[in-house]
């Protein structure tokens, strides 16, 4: 268990130094998030309605986890994948890109989040249980995304699979965290919001097992 942890460790900081190696990746993802942030805010000025405000955000925050994750599996050669192979678990590789997948689209998120309150305003009354919210809702977008990556990438290698594959599994995760902000937006209690937090934390669950069980299939292809 210890050399596993040290190897989802190992290859996580892999993932975050060939992603600062490779700077036009991340900084791309990051233009498309403040340009679309500021597109929206040239089209709407400010959104008063915060089921609006909510959903819009979500929206952004969607395709941008999209197109973070969508290449992960699939810009890899075969050459370093049989490498991988030879040397790791494949537990190891998927837990390993879930983690960083996740804390990528955190930071995107974040960032997202306060140009869009620069913006269009910040109509969050409660932070804690948004930011909350956030790192639940980019989990499981960060499994599920990582494992239809996986997928696509021994079927073919498009990218556009992803897509196609993700956005009908997505739907319940998305309708849970979106109506879980929106009772933060709103300042609503947290007992209120219990059901909803606890569906979020299944869903998490349930697709980090799914992934794990699912990927040694497709790492042996």
């Amino acid at each position: 268990m210890t050399n596993k942890l040290r190897q989802i460790q190992t290859l996580v900081k892999k993932e975050i130094v060939s992603e600062w190696r490779q700077k036009y990746a991340f900084s791309g993802l990051l233009l498309y998030v403040i340009a679309t942030v500021y597109i929206c805010y040239l089209s709407f000025k400010q959104v008063i309605d915060p089921a609006t405000w909510n959903a819009l955000l979500w929206i952004i925050l969607l395709f941008a986890a999209v197109n973070a994750v969508a290449k992960g599996f699939l810009q890899e050669s075969r050459g370093l994948q049989l490498y991988q192979y030879v040397l790791l678990d494949p537990l190891v590789v998927i837990v390993s890109r879930i983690i960083y997948h996740a804390g990528l689209l955190f930071v995107l998120a974040v960032i997202a989040f306060l140009f869009y309150a620069l913006f269009i305003g910040n109509l969050v009354q409660d932070l804690p249980m948004y930011l909350t919210g956030m790192i639940l809702g980019v989990t499981g977008l960060s499994s599920l995304l990582t494992l239809i990556s996986a997928i696509a990438s021994r079927a073919g290698g498009n990218a556009a699979m992803v897509s196609i594959l993700g956005f009908p599994v997505l739907i319940p995760l998305l309708i849970t965290v979106i109506k879980f902000t929106k009772n933060a937006v709103d300042g609503i209690d947290w007992s209120v919001n219990l059901q909803y937090l606890f569906v979020l934390f299944a869903l998490n669950i349930i697709m980090v097992i799914l992934a794990c069980l699912l990927f040694p299939y497709l790492w042996r292809e």
